[in-house]
């Protein structure tokens, strides 16, 4: 089984091209023209072991918003596109996961009802010219367009940049846990209803 997504996205503010591969092996191309989300996306396909290539283009000359929030829903929008119908998957995923003094979890349902809920605060505005609160921007927007949900708390955590990468990679390793195939259900959609 080979599940992937190839999106385009074009807006008056960004153009974005996103390629993903759940069966991956984490190989990462990423170039967003925000050195730090290139950062976070790279540990992101690293973690998840999904192949992700991104090429975004974005009004960078008025700040990162557009650019950080749009690359949120094409990838969304890819995960919810490569994971189809759902059939076969573990369909829930959390990890636990530490960065030095930072301690992140994040837990996930592919539902199909998108919800972010968010308790994670950063003790600095910019991490490499990045506004921290552009990563709440980023996750509802990914929550949003993949149809799932997202729960991320910080428990710990002095270092804005140990957060946010602790964030990313409890976001890929979760992730990689629920789209994974589970051999005791077979085919079927995991859930009561039938459908997800």
């Amino acid at each position: 089984m080979s599940r992937s997504a190839a999106i385009h996205r074009v807006t008056s503010e960004t153009d974005i091209r996103l390629g993903l591969l759940l069966e991956g092996t984490g190989k990462a191309e990423i170039a967003t023209g925000i050195g730090f989300l290139d950062h976070m996306l790279s540990a992101f396909a690293r973690h998840s072991l999904f192949d992700l290539a991104v090429s975004a283009k974005g009004d960078l000359e008025i700040d990162a918003h557009h650019t950080t929030e749009d690359v949120g829903i094409v990838l969304g929008q890819a995960l919810k596109e490569a994971v189809g119908e759902k059939r076969g998957i573990r369909r829930f995923g959390q990890a636990l996961v530490p960065m030095d003094e930072a301690l992140v979890e994040a837990a996930i349902d592919l539902s199909g009802r998108p919800h972010l809920s968010w308790s994670i605060t950063f003790p600095a505005e910019h991490l490499g010219g990045m506004e921290t609160e552009l990563f709440k921007e980023f996750f509802s927007a990914f929550a949003m367009n993949a149809a799932l949900t997202l729960h991320l708390s910080a428990r710990a955590g002095e270092n804005a940049h140990h957060i946010a990468e602790a964030a990313f990679k409890a976001l890929a390793r979760g992730l990689r846990m629920a789209v994974e195939a589970d051999p005791r259900i077979g085919d079927a959609i995991p859930s009561t209803k039938g459908r997800l």
